[in-house]
């Protein structure tokens, strides 16, 4: 069965786009983001995964996954340790890289 590609756009909550309202707990949150991006990555589901560098409202991550169906890319993005904590919230589009450097 062809794999199926999907795009998860993240946007921090309002209220960290201040640095100074981070504390441990969103630094912690965002670790485990981290290291769920790197096991998806090394079980071949995850594309890309990066973000800009604005910190205002401008500013969002993007995850590209590669999976079997539009409910295994809704559940990795619910179960995305930013999402499901709250700091971040996603929005989940159906996607197809058209060009990728080797």
């Amino acid at each position: 069965m062809e794999k199926l590609q999907f795009l998860y756009q993240l946007k921090l909550i309002p209220s960290l786009l201040e640095e100074a309202n981070w504390t441990d707990q969103e630094n912690n949150i965002v670790q485990k983001h981290f290291e769920e991006l790197q096991h998806l990555k090394a079980i071949g589901k995850l594309i890309l995964a990066g973000r800009t560098l604005e910190m205002d409202s401008s500013g969002f991550g993007i995850v590209i996954l590669e999976v079997d169906s539009e409910d295994e890319a809704r559940t990795l993005m619910e179960n995305d340790p930013a999402v499901k904590e709250g700091i971040m919230t996603a929005t989940l589009f159906p996607y197809r890289v058209a060009l990728i450097r080797d």
